[in-house]
């Protein structure tokens, strides 16, 4: 595979916007990752929405353990959006090669986005367990990432891989919606173009973050039992757990399972338990990521020029030396 290096720039422009928005809104994500793995029937269930996670963690004084993971969320997000961008981005821009069109599909954009999410969800899962089992844990006793990695099997740390490879099809829609809204856009921005000076190749950070959250609203809500289903299987097991619970959660850990123990518990509106959290958590996220991603993408890509550059020369004169 040769090296492409705008393939690049776009890599590390989604990576570091992943980075940023994870961080920004990590403790979100802890409260709708609590309440979502609490699986019990109504009269049982100690959380009543997202918000009761955050006053726990007040009441007890645990607000820093809403941060409990956040380097290994933080490494797994950087790592799965470089991959995602880099594989997105290339075959992206090998399809149109092979073919010589201009524009790519929405069909062939689908199949590009899914290929990537794939590859990406196979190298990052252990590390996806990982997040969410110290997510899920009591406030301030989770585990670190190598404790957690060491104690658990392979077939552990790849816990709900099947329900993860479904879900590539998640950012595949959001980014075919975003790419396609945005190139409409811009072609409209192209026919009103006053000024020489504006570029119409980069959205505006208000256009990029409205475009990025109308595309993954719908994702979300298309995909989310298979959401709840994850989490359910990847959630941290409790330690004041009695035998029957222990039995129940293991249930839990396979596909099959955490649908019946939904299912059984809190009925067909449970697999849409806590929706309201992850489309403000998503969309939030999504928006940031690519309006970021959009803003400093140019920025990337001249900083590698000149990288690349620098390295050409520096090589030059050694062979000249």
């Amino acid at each position: 595979m040769a090296f492409d290096l705008e393939s690049l720039a776009e890599a590390t422009s989604g990576a570091i916007g992943a980075l940023v928005s994870t961080s920004i809104l990590y403790p979100l994500d802890t409260c709708k990752t609590k309440y979502q793995a609490e699986v019990r029937a109504h009269h049982q269930q100690k959380y009543r929405n997202t918000a009761d996670v955050l006053w726990e963690a007040i009441a007890n004084g645990q607000v820093l353990s809403l941060y409990q993971g956040l380097g290994t969320k933080n490494l797994q997000s950087f790592i799965s959006q470089f991959i995602y961008f880099y594989g997105y981005s290339f075959f992206k821009r090998l399809y149109l090669k092979k073919t010589g069109n201009n524009t790519i599909g929405t069909k062939a954009n689908l199949i590009v986005g899914v290929a990537a999410g794939a590859c990406t969800v196979i190298i990052t899962q252990p590390l996806d367990t990982a997040s969410s089992r110290m997510q899920t844990s009591k406030f301030g006793k989770s585990k670190g990432l190598w404790k957690l990695l060491s104690e658990s099997s392979l077939s552990e740390a790849f816990d709900a891989l099947g329900i993860s490879l479904l879900l590539t099809t998640n950012p595949s829609i959001q980014y075919t919606a975003f790419d396609q809204l945005k190139q409409r856009l811009l072609k409209r921005q192209l026919k009103e173009k006053t000024s020489t000076n504006s570029s119409p190749e980069a959205l505006s950070a208000f256009s990029a973050f409205v475009l990025g959250a109308v595309a993954k609203c719908i994702a979300t809500f298309v995909t989310y039992p298979a959401i709840r289903c994850k989490i359910t299987i990847q959630a941290a097991d409790l330690d004041d757990n009695n035998e029957t619970e222990e039995a129940e959660s293991k249930k839990q850990k396979t596909v099959s399972g955490a649908l019946y123990t939904i299912w059984k518990r809190e009925g067909l509106l449970g697999f849409y338990k806590g929706i309201e959290a992850q489309i403000l958590k998503t969309v939030l996220s999504s928006a940031l990521l690519l309006m970021i991603k959009e803003k400093i993408s140019k920025s990337t890509w001249v900083l590698l020029l000149a990288l690349r550059r620098y390295l050409f020369m520096t090589q030059t004169r050694l062979k000249s030396a």
